[in-house]
């Protein structure tokens, strides 16, 4: 196809810097972005046999190796239940203490961050497009994106007439516009898939790769609300391969929406002008249209966010300038969190803001903001110095990280 490409919301898989680039645009603007290294060795959601190197019982944890190269933390107290491997037989779940020399069936739960090992968890689960199923719960639950009470419990009753078993489910909030009856053939796939899996541990040597992670454009596309993705596009041929299976496997009424990209003259990296967007991505200050600006430092413990009024030179009264400031840097927070992948504990350090219904106001505007995020987000409170604490949940390395192995790489080739 040339590159005459009109959609309002497209996913863009491409090359950059001999990394595999996922961007993702809504309405023509990138909102979300990521880096995944070529043939990159662990990563996020495969699981392995791993072997118990060491118990810290003052901290209530384990350090299980699944490679010479590569050992992780494992939680005693978030894993009470273990799936420990007998000679010749499927791993089992079962509590209990575990002790050195023990192997034991893990899921890579967080990627390493910077000095921080990974994190392993026994809680395992496999994500499809519609729910998830874990093995910490025998319990249905849904996305809490999903508010209509009436609709969970009819697809409560539903799924829990379908079958029994031991493991729980999450419903996705792409499930939302599906018949029950799909949710419940993925779940048994996702089944079949865990049971494969534990049944084949028990012959397989300490550090094997039971179940690879799908990439992570795949998870992008999953996680993505189908119905206002409009086009997936890419320029490498085994990725287009790949999505191509996916999709006609998984997802056959999204398959119209793949398009292979090919112009010798201008590449799909430089269409996007991704160089150009991941730059300006990582760039510590970002520019509000009023004038104002937001400066984003990352740290060790967490992204301290700090509002600027800037150049801003309104005629309205000085409250209603500083809320209107502090409520175009709360949708330019909601973006960045997304777009820079920012996790853990996130500090916004708005303008202050003397009247009392100003800040509810912008309390309840920025939880609305971070609503459309994919990734759990919290906003959990503001002090008296208009100091509002984020939390996010931790899954990806952060762009920053991710763009700086990308160097890494691009420096060593």
């Amino acid at each position: 196809m040339n590159s005459s490409i009109s959609s309002k919301n497209k996913l863009i898989i491409t090359d950059y810097k001999g990394q595999i680039a996922s961007l993702l645009l809504e309405n023509g603007k990138p909102v979300q972005i990521s880096l995944e290294p070529r043939n990159s060795g662990p990563s996020l959601g495969n699981i392995y046999v791993g072997r118990v190197q060491k118990i810290v019982k003052n901290i209530d944890a384990a350090f299980i190796r699944i490679s010479p190269e590569l050992t992780g933390y494992y939680s005693l107290t978030d894993n009470r239940r273990h799936w420990i491997r007998r000679s010749g037989q499927s791993q089992s779940a079962q509590e209990g203490p575990l002790k050195e020399g023990d192997e034991v069936l893990v899921q890579i739960a967080r990627e390493a961050v910077k000095t921080k090992d990974p994190v392993f968890t026994s809680n395992l689960s496999l994500t499809g497009k519609y729910c998830v199923l874990t093995t910490d719960s025998d319990q249905i639950s849904f996305s809490v994106k999903i508010t209509d009470n009436q609709w969970k419990e009819a697809v409560r009753r539903f799924l829990k007439s379908s079958g029994s078993s031991s493991w729980g489910m999450i419903v996705r909030t792409n499930a939302r516009n599906v018949p029950p009856e799909t949710i419940w053939e993925e779940y048994e796939r996702l089944r079949d898939e865990l049971r494969r899996i534990t049944e084949e541990s028990g012959y397989r040597t300490c550090g094997s790769l039971l179940y690879q992670a799908p990439a992570g454009y795949i998870n992008d596309l999953k996680s993505t609300n189908a119905e206002n993705l409009e086009t997936i596009v890419t320029d490498e041929a085994e990725i287009y391969k790949e999505l191509n299976q996916y999709l006609k496997l998984r997802q056959p009424e999204d398959l119209h929406k793949l398009a292979f990209y090919e112009d010798p003259l201008l590449s799909l990296s430089s269409l996007y002008s991704l160089e150009t967007v991941i730059t300006q991505t990582l760039q510590p200050k970002v520019w509000l249209k009023s004038g104002g600006y937001l400066v984003i430092e990352p740290t060790e413990a967490m992204t301290v966010i700090d509002v600027n009024s800037g150049k801003f030179s309104g005629k309205k009264p000085l409250e209603e300038t500083l809320l209107k400031i502090n409520l175009e840097a709360a949708q330019a927070v909601a973006r960045q969190l997304r777009l820079r992948n920012l996790s853990g504990i996130i500090i916004v350090d708005f303008i202050d803001m003397s009247r009392e219904e100003d800040r509810k106001e912008l309390m309840d505007y920025l939880k609305n903001c971070v609503k459309s995020d994919p990734i759990k987000t919290t906003v959990v409170d503001m002090t008296a110095l208009n100091l509002v604490e984020i939390t996010r949940k931790k899954v990806r390395r952060p762009l920053l990280e991710q763009a700086a192995f990308s160097g890494r790489r691009s420096g060593n080739s």
